[in-house]
């Protein structure tokens, strides 16, 4: 076991309690509990099903610490329902690809990412699972609005770690959606310019 994963727990487990911390956007959905952890023996189903292998940080997440829910966002969707995508192609070359498409099976030439946090209308949370950033955290939106942005974190239980610490500390992060305690005081002081 990851060492990690013990440390990952106590501080979930605080973090409700915290009275200075960030609000998480969608913290109402999972209440900062973790559904079941589905069985070893589930996990491999999935892989062999998929013909992939989980990255062994969110492998170890699932099944050392919950299956589902407590995450940013809507939280982490149980294993049956998270789907491989593919990045768009390029539409002219020298841009960067946009947006993510439902991968075919036996889709291999390609890289493939789990859609694993549900964020709401199309925008995605997904794990690289093949290619240069398996095992990294990609946020991004399915229809290409805005391009994809890989988290500077090394892992998924690294990614997960930063959101846990960045709330406790009582930060804003607009990349993982949480709002300190201050904004939540003060909202209007911190209204955007009006548009001209």
């Amino acid at each position: 076991m990851d060492p990690r994963i013990p440390r990952l727990r106590r501080e979930l487990a605080a973090i409700p309690f915290q009275p200075l911390r960030s609000h998480s956007f969608g913290e109402e959905q999972h209440k900062f509990r973790l559904g079941p952890k589905p069985a070893e023996a589930r996990v491999a189903a999935f892989e062999a099903e998929h013909d992939i292998a989980l990255p062994d940080a969110y492998r170890q997440f699932l099944t050392h610490i919950g299956g589902s829910g407590a995450a940013p966002f809507y939280g982490l969707m149980p294993l049956e329902r998270c789907s491989l995508l593919v990045m768009n192609p390029r539409e002219e070359p020298g841009t960067p690809p946009r947006g993510f498409d439902d991968a075919e099976p036996g889709c291999h030439g390609r890289d493939l990412f789990l859609h694993v946090i549900e964020m709401g209308c199309t925008d995605v949370c997904v794990i690289a699972v093949t290619g240069p950033l398996t095992g990294r955290v990609l946020i991004g939106n399915s229809d290409g609005f805005w391009g994809p942005n890989a988290s500077s974190a090394t892992d998924f239980l690294d990614w997960y770690e930063r959101w846990l610490n960045h709330m406790s500390a009582g930060r804003d992060n607009r990349a993982l959606e949480l709002t300190s305690p201050q904004l939540r005081a003060h909202p209007s002081r911190y209204r955007p310019a009006p548009n001209i």
